[in-house]
């Protein structure tokens, strides 16, 4: 799975005009499943961005995590980050996982924040989707748990 993680002052979604997800400081999470990749790497994935040391501390460090400091989350689901746009003028998509697979990997990878107790707020899987953010920094990261290898 691959997430690009953004620090943020709030941050919300959108379906057909329609508030479905909003956060105030904490992380927005965009997150896309790949082919290969199952639950464990998911979960794995979550708890990873879960601990990541991207907020201040009292002298300004990235020293605390989103557990440490108890903040919320807005994941959205956005297949596009598996685009390949080494050739041509079209990306491809074939390393995202089928949609039904994907679906199912994000419903595992929330799981894993619920379970930790963070507040999770989420986009609605499938939909066109408009996001806004306050990126707060600009602190933005992008993480990867990659599938396991055949064999």
């Amino acid at each position: 799975m691959k997430a690009v993680i953004q620090r943020v002052s709030r941050a919300t979604c959108e379906v057909d005009g329609c508030l479905v997800g909003e956060v105030g400081r904490g992380l927005l999470v965009l997150v896309c499943a790949m082919r290969g990749d199952e639950s464990d790497g998911a979960r794995k994935l979550a708890r990873r961005i879960a601990e990541f040391r991207c907020f201040p501390d009292e002298e300004g460090r990235m020293n605390l995590s989103l557990v440490d400091e108890g903040l919320s989350l807005l994941v959205v689901s956005q297949f596009t980050l598996a685009a390949d746009g080494r050739r041509g003028r079209r990306p491809s998509f074939v390393s995202a996982a089928p949609p039904e697979e994907a679906q199912a990997l994000l419903e595992d990878f929330l799981e894993e924040f619920r379970g930790l107790g963070l507040e999770c707020a989420c986009g609605r899987f499938g939909a066109h989707m408009k996001v806004e953010l306050l990126n707060d920094g600009p602190v933005t990261f992008v993480l990867e748990v990659p599938p396991k290898a055949p064999g």
